[in-house]
């Protein structure tokens, strides 16, 4: 039996993940958060599994702005994985509070990652990113796992800055470390900004949406959407041996044999205007829209983002649930459960 610290486990992705591990596997896991604007043990506790299963989850308060002190650090005890969740991560909310973000993302990573130095048996580090650390993908171009970094905002750039302090920390304390980029999740128990439920929301009230676009306000942005359990399925599944194949190809300038970095990608492309028609289209309701210049309404936004996948594929993972099916249970789920879309 693995035990297993996963930092952000109130929040929508750490949610799916913890639940998912509860399903598959054995593990024990401690889950640290702060509960701040993401956080919310509701997510954990509403779990169908819980009932049966919650006995394997301890849950810690800890804001990681300071570091692990001793008596936290024997609390939690030795760990063979560590899944770095934790995040603040909305754009506009970077572009507000910029330094906010530097505290969660760059300090809150650096400080964990000294309690991870102390931990003698572990496995692994994993530090979940993002694709817009690349910054805007123009029309043909998905970015590779060691691309370049050209964030576009506050957000991006705590995050690019929290990847690379993993690096550090694997180049210099020796620290086996696993970083993945993935793009746009979406999954029951999202907060209500998003995206996704910001559409079932309002289509369901009848409400115009607003659709980012491109100057002319003739074609929407896209990303590869990809459910929450389809992304914890990729992290364990790294967890558990995948990120350790030998034959992968890696930069000729890349001498850390204890750091990878892997992206997450969903299946197919699609732009928002699309999944707001599937949205309307799956509640059987009217779609109203509003196309607007994105860079106008939303500055320190891109229009597309998109990473390469073949190098997961090439380790022979694949979505364990495609796309339509995702979207349609995620809306049905949400529609039946109407109080998350106002918590």
């Amino acid at each position: 039996m693995k035990r297993v610290l996963i930092t952000g486990g109130a929040g929508f992705i750490g949610s799916h993940v913890i639940e998912h591990i509860l399903r598959t596997t054995d593990w024990e896991i401690i889950t640290m958060d702060r509960l701040g604007v993401s956080g919310n043990y509701h997510r954990i506790k509403d779990m169908k599994c819980w009932e049966e299963e919650g006995y394997r989850v301890r849950l810690v308060h800890h804001d990681l702005r300071s570091p692990v002190n001793e008596m936290l650090e024997k609390k939690i005890g030795q760990v063979d994985y560590i899944l770095h969740l934790a995040a603040s991560t909305h754009v506009d909310r970077s572009i507000q509070d910029p330094m906010g973000f530097v505290l969660d993302n760059v300090v809150a990573t650096t400080n964990l990652l000294m309690f991870a130095c102390n931990q003698t048996a572990l496995q692994a580090f994993l530090y979940f990113s993002t694709d817009e650390v690349f910054g805007a993908a123009p029309m043909g171009t998905n970015y590779l796992e060691w691309a370049r970094y050209n964030s576009g905002n506050p957000y991006s750039a705590a995050k690019a800055g929290g990847e690379e302090m993993a690096l550090a920390f694997a180049n210099t304390y020796d620290l086996p470390v696993i970083i993945t980029h993935t793009m746009n999740v979406f999954g029951e128990r999202q907060h209500p900004e998003k995206f996704i439920p910001m559409c079932i929301k309002a289509i369901s009230e009848g409400k115009t949406i607003t659709i980012h676009a491109n100057k002319d306000r003739t074609k929407a942005g896209s990303r590869f959407w990809i459910h929450g359990r389809n992304v914890a399925n990729a992290l364990t599944f790294l967890l558990e041996g995948g990120a350790r194949a030998d034959h992968l190809p890696r930069p000729t300038y890349w001498r850390m044999p204890n750091a990878d970095k892997f992206n997450i990608v969903g299946e197919r492309e699609v732009d928002n205007l699309e999944m707001a028609q599937t949205i309307a289209r799956i509640l059987g309701k009217e779609l109203k829209y509003e196309m607007v210049d994105f860079h106008s309404s939303r500055p320190g936004h891109d229009l597309r983002y998109a990473l390469d996948g073949s190098k997961m594929k090439a380790l022979g993972w694949s979505l364990p649930v495609d796309f339509e099916d995702s979207l349609r249970r995620t809306v049905e789920w949400t529609i039946n459960n109407p109080e998350w879309l106002n918590k």
